[in-house]
């Protein structure tokens, strides 16, 4: 695959910055565990078909431990053993925070409700900036057909 262009956030010079700032910001934000955010960022960005922050997601949550048996399963995690009850609930916020138009009521309560009963609300603050970033990213790399397996 070739991109349509190189990605906006390098095309626009301040954007990229301003980009890996709030990243900063989020990951610094909470004490939510590192591999529940890849974990989140790897299903939000299959679900967006973005093969480029599928590929980099998961290479970068091996590299920081994760098993290859729960990144292959991530798709599938509500079939899975391999995943904590609060592991879920992120998974299950991850996906309706990015399936907003799938349902009138894009995050029902009890949705959110179960994340609540694993996150406090700086975690739960967290998760969902993470998510909006990485769905940021999503559109980003998907629109301009960004090639998996590259770097900035």
């Amino acid at each position: 695959m070739t991109a349509r262009i190189p990605n906006p956030a390098i095309v626009l010079s301040d954007v990229g910055p301003a980009i890996f700032q709030l990243i900063k910001a989020v990951q610094g934000g909470s004490d939510v565990p590192s591999s529940t955010l890849d974990l989140i960022h790897l299903r939000a960005s299959q679900i967006n078909n973005c093969g480029f922050c599928v590929v980099g997601g998961a290479q970068k949550a091996q590299k920081d431990g994760e098993t290859a048996e729960r990144l292959h399963a991530v798709a599938a995690w509500r079939e899975a053993p391999y995943f904590t009850d609060a592991e879920r609930a992120a998974l299950d916020l991850a996906e309706h925070a990015t399936r907003l138009a799938d349902r009138p009521d894009a995050v029902p309560d009890a949705v959110w409700e179960e994340a609540a009963r694993h996150y406090n609300e700086q975690q739960l603050a967290q998760i969902v900036a993470w998510l909006g970033v990485t769905n940021l990213f999503n559109r980003l790399n998907a629109t301009t057909k960004q090639p998996a397996g590259q770097s900035w």
